[in-house]
């Protein structure tokens, strides 16, 4: 195993198909989709109008939950986007979380989150240009005059961009945090119980004592709240930029 430029473990490559290499965000990434289908598809299955089963009012719940997030910041004409918005929602929370399985966190992987921030720029040009017409979008980047084309695309260009770095920036140091706070722990157990002479002190101080409990509840925020929060806010500015782009 080698790591790839992103900090990604590769596990093998393709010959085949010009040596692509697959790296554990695609493997981590497949396996977070392959789940969310599945949960999916389990919790749509054999669904009533009558006698609603607990799995089926979940499944309610939670669309009406992504329904009303859409319509409180879209507006009730953007509810074709709710399918979207919860999977972009979803697909961010799970792969944040599956650090906590020891799988490599896709979203610990810049190129995840720039791809998810493309598929966001497209759908915002596409607006502005059915919205306003190419000639009018082209002529916005003139505003408020033409030395200032240069910035203004480029200020276009950095929004999917900064979208991606901030919510990849989150998580990436959470899991550095975690990391060095899991060393620190292993090194001040090893250093107190080294210093009983002894079969005893060396036998205690390979047991990572000190590592239980506090890891735990550092991993409260940099895993579970900071996962919510940056995929509520990559989701967030995705409903913004896209419902802005016809104004």
């Amino acid at each position: 195993m080698n790591i790839d430029i992103k900090g990604a473990p590769v596990y093998f490559e393709i010959p085949i198909l010009g040596g692509i290499p697959i790296s554990a965000t695609l493997v981590t990434t497949w396996i977070v989709m392959i789940v969310l289908t599945g949960l999916c598809a389990w919790m749509t299955h054999g669904m009533t109008v009558r006698n609603v089963s607990k799995k089926q009012a979940a499944a309610e719940k939670l669309v009406a939950m992504a329904e009303g997030l859409v319509n409180s910041n879209m507006g009730e004409g953007w509810g074709k986007y709710v399918p979207f918005v919860a999977t972009l929602f979803a697909l961010s929370i799970v792969s944040s979380l599956s650090s906590l399985l020891g799988l490599w966190a896709p979203t610990a992987d810049l190129a995840t989150e720039l791809a998810w921030s493309v598929v966001v720029f497209i759908i915002i040009t596409y607006y502005k240009i059915t919205s306003h017409g190419l000639g009018s979008y082209l002529k916005s980047f003139l505003d408020p005059v033409f030395v200032m084309a240069p910035f203004n695309v480029l200020g276009e260009l950095f929004k999917p961009i900064s979208m991606a770095f901030r919510h990849f920036g989150n998580i990436v140091s959470g899991v550095v945090i975690n990391a060095l706070i899991y060393s620190a722990l292993v090194v001040v157990n090893h250093a107190v119980f080294g210093l009983i002479p002894g079969l005893v002190g060396k036998w205690l101080s390979a047991i990572p004592f000190f590592t239980v409990g506090l890891p735990a509840v550092v991993s409260l925020y940099f895993d579970w709240f900071t996962s919510l929060m940056q995929a509520y806010i990559f989701c967030m500015l995705t409903m913004i930029f896209i419902s802005t782009a016809t104004e």
